[in-house]
């Protein structure tokens, strides 16, 4: 769960690392980023912050932001009725994402696992995007992301975004955010 006054705060910081960046956002986008701790109740390691501009039956574009090391955790797109699962792309805006897929594992990695979840973790194939970088990802593909030390800004292009239907490793993951009054 997620302190109302957790979320706005969140969203100033989203704010300004987008405002450092040098993207433009409307008054109504900036009110409405919305801020994903996971159910984890530990967002400067494993969450995520995203506005979304369009997302339909045939297409989606988001804005992903993250903080200074934090990681959205590992999942995947799965298929949907007749529909292959979500495919995504991934293009590094600001700062530097570490993005890991499944495939032939770095050793070491340069991200950094978040502790206690170490066994939720197993797409070990990184891959390292600065800005203007992109990588595709495939429906059903097992990823997971991460910030460099600054933060990152990632455009996401990908078909429908189903967010709800993802399936991550961690069953102690609730991907809908639960936000409470102060």
């Amino acid at each position: 769960m997620l302190k109302r006054s957790q979320v706005r705060e969140a969203q100033r910081r989203t704010a300004e690392l987008f405002a450092r960046a040098g993207i433009v956002l409307t008054p109504e986008e900036q009110e409405g980023i919305e801020v994903a701790s996971f159910g984890l109740n530990d967002l400067e390691v494993q969450g995520l912050q995203l506005v979304t501009y369009v997302n339909t039956d045939r297409y989606c574009a988001k804005e992903l932001v993250l903080f200074p090391h934090q990681t959205c955790p590992e999942h995947l797109h799965p298929p949907i009725g007749t529909e292959p699962g979500k495919m995504e792309t991934f293009r590094c805006r600001w700062g530097k994402v570490y993005l890991y897929v499944e495939g032939e594992p770095a050793s070491p990695i340069k991200g950094r696992v978040p502790a206690g979840s170490e066994q939720y973790y197993t797409a070990m194939h990184e891959i390292e995007l600065q800005p203007g970088e992109q990588f595709t990802i495939v429906p059903g593909t097992l990823h997971w992301f991460q910030a460099g030390e600054d933060g990152a800004i990632v455009s996401e292009f990908s078909t429908t975004s189903r967010d709800e239907f993802d399936i991550f490793t961690d069953p102690n993951i609730k991907r809908m955010p639960v936000i409470v009054e102060d």
